[in-house]
């Protein structure tokens, strides 16, 4: 899966840990849920209505992401010590997948992204809207950087997929970022979580004991 590198939040440098073997979970037997009414039999998936399938997808709590060939993990830790967030390092771009707690009524996606765009104009990002299969999607560029943000409504979840990679591999970029949402896992649980909060990350116990290790050594 490659190397898996840990940062701190706001840190600029990185811990490199050695090459280990595809983690994946199959996901629990069950029918196909829409990510779109016009797209029914594509995910993301909630875990009660995840499909069998042979997709090897990687467990980080409360999503269950299929992992690019060659990518790497790069691990997001916040000051605090919680897991903040999981990137896919490939070599067209950096893929990033997060969960977030929602409403009954759904519509958290519509809701924010008029947010977001907001907040990286003030960035001095230059933002465009585009059309995808789930709806309304964000297209930033800045500082020779495409950022792709996309949204997807499911039961009392939002996931909330992002791309960032040079201009030159923006069209092969978004595709990917599209697949990696498409069988994506999402496994809200039970627990009440403030609409908007993330959902808990964490990794798989092997992965983390290897990390603990190589913090130690």
């Amino acid at each position: 899966m490659g190397i898996f590198k840990r940062r701190n939040k706001g840190d600029e440098d990185y811990e490199d840990y050695e090459d280990l073997e595809q983690f994946d979970d199959r996901a629990e037997s069950g029918a196909h849920r829409g990510g779109a009414d016009e797209y029914p039999e594509l995910g993301p998936y909630d875990e009660e209505s995840a499909p069998e399938d042979e997709v090897p997808r990687l467990d980080l709590g409360s999503v269950r992401v299929p992992v690019p060939e060659g990518a790497q993990l790069q691990l997001e830790f916040d000051e605090e010590g919680p897991l903040r967030a999981v990137h896919l390092v490939t070599e067209i771009g950096q893929f990033t997948v997060g969960a977030f707690a929602a409403p009954r009524s759904g519509g958290l996606w519509d809701e924010i992204h008029d947010e977001l765009a907001s907040q990286l104009r003030k960035d001095g990002t230059a933002i465009e809207r585009a059309r995808g299969e789930w709806g309304q999607e964000l297209v930033g560029h800045s500082d020779e950087v495409m950022l792709r943000f996309l949204g997807v409504d499911g039961p009392r979840w939002m996931l909330r997929g992002v791309v960032a990679c040079p201009p030159q591999f923006a069209d092969d970029a978004t595709m990917l970022l599209r697949d990696i949402v498409r069988s994506t896992v999402v496994v809200r649980g039970t627990d009440p979580f403030p609409v908007r909060s993330q959902l808990p990350l964490r990794l798989p116990d092997e992965l983390a004991a290897h990390i603990a290790e190589q913090a130690e050594g």
